[in-house]
């Protein structure tokens, strides 16, 4: 079984996505983010990946009032990403509602920070984000490209303790082409042991059951069902076979 994990992106409150990280490429899908959230809910699904971008792009937590919705309205096992900079920002994730973060740029930025965070509040709350273009990490919002490639990054911090990443594909994220499979596959066969979250592209059905077929643990989908590539007796249907 493949765990189904919805996004929610938030731009100024509202439930959009993006294509391939460009802020310029903004779809909005809804006001209201917490009546998207409990529509997932009522599928069946248990969690949901929110995502802050217009904190991923400041670099510090936006929404947050979006998060506290979605907690208090919901039984989603929440996890968060987008511009969780600090320890007061993943403390005000927390308590929030957040079950889980993300740590992405701050990985890159500050990686003595994030080693503490693992140690005070264990490898099962902090997750790892990877995003990825050609092979490297790309940090901010995907608005900066670094040097550091995507085993490397990964093999590193699974010293540091970090047992579970999202891993994104920008060349394929929000285009409704398909995931990047091989990469998965790659992924799986180098870190076994890793759980690990496909991000990015998906399009349907079809690549839900291609990815639980190499092994991931999880997959994320945001447009493929905003567009109605994925529809929702699909998901239900799949969550009632497993």
């Amino acid at each position: 079984m493949i765990e189904l994990i919805p996004a929610i992106d938030i731009i100024d409150g509202k439930c959009v996505r993006l294509e391939q990280g460009n802020y310029n490429l903004k779809k909005v899908y809804s006001a209201n983010p917490e009546e998207v959230a409990l529509q997932f809910e009522g599928m069946g699904v248990r969690r949901l990946h929110l995502v802050d971008l217009d904190g991923a792009k400041a670099g510090h937590v936006i929404n947050l009032d979006v998060l506290e919705k979605v907690a208090s309205q919901t039984s989603l096992l929440i996890d968060f990403g987008g511009g969780v900079k600090t320890g007061e920002d993943l403390r005000s994730v927390f308590d929030a509602g957040a079950r889980m973060a993300t740590a992405g740029s701050i990985a890159v930025k500050n990686p003595e920070l994030v080693r503490e965070w693992l140690k005070v509040y264990g490898p099962e709350k902090i997750i790892l984000g990877a995003d990825v273009n050609k092979g490297m990490i790309a940090i901010q919002g995907w608005q900066e490209q670094t040097e550091l490639e995507l085993f490397e990054f990964v093999g590193n911090w699974m010293k540091a303790g970090i047992k579970q990443i999202i891993c994104t594909d920008i060349a394929v994220d929000g285009m409704l082409t398909g995931p990047s499979v091989d990469l998965y596959t790659k992924l799986r066969d180098a870190f076994p042991e890793l759980e690990i979250i496909a991000s990015g592209g998906v399009s349907g059905i079809k690549d839900i059951l291609e990815l639980e077929e190499k092994g991931l643990d999880g997959v994320i989908f945001g447009k493929a069902f905003y567009e109605g590539k994925l529809r929702e007796n699909e998901i239900r249907n799949y969550l009632k076979s497993v």
